[in-house]
């Protein structure tokens, strides 16, 4: 039986030059309504993360989170899912320093911008401000990352950095981290204090 994972994957091989039929297929099968269009993988972690926590089912309220792969590539996507392709509402994320690239996407692909959240730096920086930093280190040792943390913290590189900074660093620096702690993070937090972007996000959908 066809599900969301199923629609993502022929969303992405469309986006990468495949046929749109089989997403626009199975848009209608599912009754897709929104995408909400996501940098990577560990921003998708974090929104499905806090729908779970919050007792929403995105699925079944036809509402299919999307990781495109980069800021860049936000035009193609919102061509293909907005008013020019399936005629989704769009929804999503985007790091302040690359806002202008989802303006000009939106803009092209006749979208509206009202659904579209920022955040100050990414998302990780946002879940790290609202924990703490003391609240994230807790995380990583009891993920068992307390060794490659030290190690890392003694990179010359991170000499003179906040602690912000190198927590947000530390969790781009293996592959699959990232992902994980998208979850982690969404999960430790007091469900008052979900960042600004996030909790706009989850409740416009």
């Amino acid at each position: 039986m066809a599900d969301m994972g199923a629609f993502r994957d022929a969303v992405s091989d469309w986006a990468a030059g495949g046929p749109g039929g089989p997403a626009s297929e199975l848009a209608v099968r599912l009754g897709v309504r929104t995408a909400v269009l996501l940098e990577g993988p560990s921003d998708l972690a974090a929104v499905e993360t806090l729908a779970a926590r919050r007792g929403r089912d995105l699925a079944t309220e036809g509402v299919c989170v999307v990781p495109m792969g980069g800021a860049m590539s936000v035009g193609r996507y919102a061509c293909l899912l907005g008013p020019p392709g399936l005629g989704l509402r769009l929804a999503g994320l985007c790091d302040k320093g690359e806002q202008r690239f989802y303006e000009r996407g939106l803009e092209r692909a006749r979208a509206p911008h009202r659904d579209f959240f920022v955040c100050v730096a990414d998302l990780e920086d946002e879940l790290i401000r609202a924990l703490g930093t003391a609240g994230v280190e807790e995380i990583v040792r009891a993920e068992g990352d307390l060794r490659p943390w030290q190690t890392f913290l003694n990179q010359p590189a991170q000499h003179g950095r906040s602690r912000q900074q190198q927590l947000r660093r530390f969790l781009g620096t293996k592959k699959g981290r990232k992902i994980r702690y998208g979850s982690l993070l969404v999960e430790a937090l007091d469900l008052d204090d979900v960042p600004d972007p996030l909790d706009d996000l989850l409740t416009s959908l």
